[in-house]
């Protein structure tokens, strides 16, 4: 096929792969949760169970999941598996959710995988109440995919919880769960122990359970979950965990304590502690995979050193444009904004820093903004594009209760804020990487087109 018939080809599925995106989007979304897999399960029972066809990795928690599942995807790559990653949400186009070989699937594999299974869908809508959410599509397409691939591996992210979440039809021989904390209470419950019990259902029969650190009421939930179900458990700080960890330029370095061994001098082109412990949980993760651990001892260092060099997190802390500095995170929690702001704190100083802060209705913006007013010189309040997003004036008045009026800028739109807070930013006449920076946060969607407008994406 020539350039100009390339070219024609894939504005044709483009365009498809939009109106596929109308299509689905146009159902019951990712904010209107209905507690049942039984949509899913008869969704993938007439689809053949193609879950089923590949081993796979599963992984939930509050934070750190789409991080961890990046890095467990290139550490397997780099031992010669084919890998399907299946992450949610997505920061700019859809397909970003279903990833083969370290690349999102093109529009054109999208496109007729959708219309293999549309007939199907309209089954299960028909024998439901409630039809097929967009995620139980998006799950659905992703499990198709990978095994018309075929991958040899899915490393599957949760979209929210564990046990009725729609991933949860895979039986994982590797359940990761990174750290719990409060969020999507209406959802999962009001207290980290009903959260963790929630989340600890992906945790199958005889699997390998891999935990994070936790609070003590969910580790406590967590390991009831491995002996009710007889799976084996590695919990950071004991089994494995971060020995040394020291700040580099661009990242930092690690000695991590893996399952079967010491890995020494790893370079992570992350910042902070919390993507450390990503990182030795997505270790654990991999030596149980391959059955490494203990007499058997680990895997090789060399492929974890290069994977692990590898790795990219797009908007998580990530620097976008310099002159000044902007950084993109996608922090939506008490727990996350926590941590990315400790990390901030650690990798970058700046004399002045402007924030842009768009979150959706059902966060805790008053958490968020009170973390960040130590750190930010000022504010400036905008609104994404999602229908969830808690409306600008809300938030503003939010704002000037944590930050007072002097410091709170108000921008509706999202790239007339950022043009708002670079202007605030190179009032210090000085754009160096220590001088002047905006951070731009408070969901993964203003991250997401944070990203767009800038052109990270």
């Amino acid at each position: 096929m020539g350039a100009k018939e390339g070219a024609k080809e894939g504005a044709k599925y483009s365009a498809l792969r939009r109106e596929v995106e109308k299509a689905i989007f146009g159902r019951r979304g990712e904010g209107h949760i209905d507690p049942s897999n039984d949509r899913m399960l008869a969704l993938v029972d007439l689809l053949g169970q193609p879950q089923r066809a590949y081993r796979t990795i599963h992984i939930t928690g509050t934070n750190g999941k789409t991080s961890t599942a990046r890095m467990i995807d290139e550490l397997l790559r780099g031992f010669g598996l084919r890998v399907g990653r299946y992450t949610s949400p997505h920061l700019a186009k859809v397909t970003e959710r279903i990833v083969i070989d370290g690349e999102p699937v093109d529009d054109r594999t999208f496109v007729e995988a959708y219309q293999q299974i549309a007939p199907l869908i309209e089954l299960v809508d028909g024998q439901f109440d409630s039809p097929c959410s967009f995620f139980e599509i998006i799950t659905a397409l992703g499990f198709a995919i990978f095994a018309d691939a075929p991958v040899d591996v899915a490393v599957v992210e949760v979209g929210m919880g564990g046990t009725w979440d729609n991933t949860n039809v895979i039986d994982a021989e590797v359940a990761v769960v990174t750290p719990v904390d409060l969020d999507h209470q209406q959802y999962l419950g009001d207290s980290i122990a009903e959260i963790a019990r929630e989340k600890a259902g992906i945790i199958k029969p005889g699997a390998t359970a891999i935990l994070a650190a936790q609070p003590v009421d969910a580790a406590a939930v967590l390991l009831e979950r491995a002996v009710e179900v007889d799976a084996s458990v590695a919990r950071e700080g004991l089994e494995f965990g971060v020995r040394e960890r020291s700040v580099a330029v661009g990242g930092q370095v690690l000695t991590l304590q893996g399952l079967g061994g010491l890995y020494e001098q790893i370079f992570l082109p992350l910042h902070g502690a919390h993507q450390a412990e990503n990182a030795v949980c997505a270790l654990a993760a991999v030596e149980a995979f391959f059955g490494a651990g203990g007499k058997t001892g680990g895997i090789d260092v060399d492929v974890v050193r290069t994977a692990f060099g590898e790795v990219t997190s797009p908007g998580r802390l990530e620097a976008v444009r310099s002159a000044p500095t902007i950084l993109v995170d996608a922090a939506h929690n008490r727990h996350g904004m926590a941590a990315s702001l400790a990390a901030l704190s650690e990798a970058f100083d700046f004399r002045r820093l402007i924030g842009v802060l768009g979150v959706l209705e059902d966060k805790d913006a008053t958490a968020l903004l009170e973390l960040l007013e130590p750190v930010l010189d000022e504010v400036v309040v905008t609104q994404s594009s999602s229908p969830r997003a808690l409306d600008v004036d809300s938030l503003a008045a939010l704002a000037v209760e944590v930050f007072g009026e002097d410091r709170v800028s108000v921008e509706p739109r999202l790239d007339d804020a950022i043009e708002a807070a670079v202007t605030l930013a190179e009032e210090t006449g000085d754009n160096s990487i220590s001088g002047s920076g905006v951070l731009i946060t408070g969901s993964v969607v203003t991250a997401g087109e944070a990203r767009v407008l800038l052109g990270a994406s």
